[in-house]
């Protein structure tokens, strides 16, 4: 049977990442470069709850795929580092496919 949070948090794994990019690199540049705070408010709000709904499915994941601290903690930590999430990304599908089996 298929892991549904497994694979819910594989994909809000990836939006988030994008979420975190965009803020770097074109909401922020727009605050401090052009005078427009009004980009971080926005983006910023919509990573904050992306990166909450990532926090809530690693749990629901780490839960349900019984995975390891070490192993949920390098997801976390790979989430707080710009591109960190798209080099789990390929991680996690190993993962749910081996919860498969």
């Amino acid at each position: 049977m298929k892991n549904v949070n497994v694979t819910r948090f594989a994909e809000i794994n990836t939006i988030e990442g994008y979420s975190y990019l965009i803020l770097l690199f074109i909401a922020m540049p727009m605050k401090y470069f052009f005078g427009i705070p009004l980009a971080v408010k926005i983006v910023g709000m919509i990573h904050g709850i992306l990166f909450i709904m990532f926090c809530y499915y690693l749990i629901k994941a780490w839960g349900e795929a019984k995975w390891s601290i070490k192993r949920s903690t390098v997801f976390f930590i790979a989430s707080l580092v710009p591109f960190g999430t798209f080099f789990t990304k390929d991680k996690i599908k190993t993962y749910e496919l081996k919860s498969l089996i």
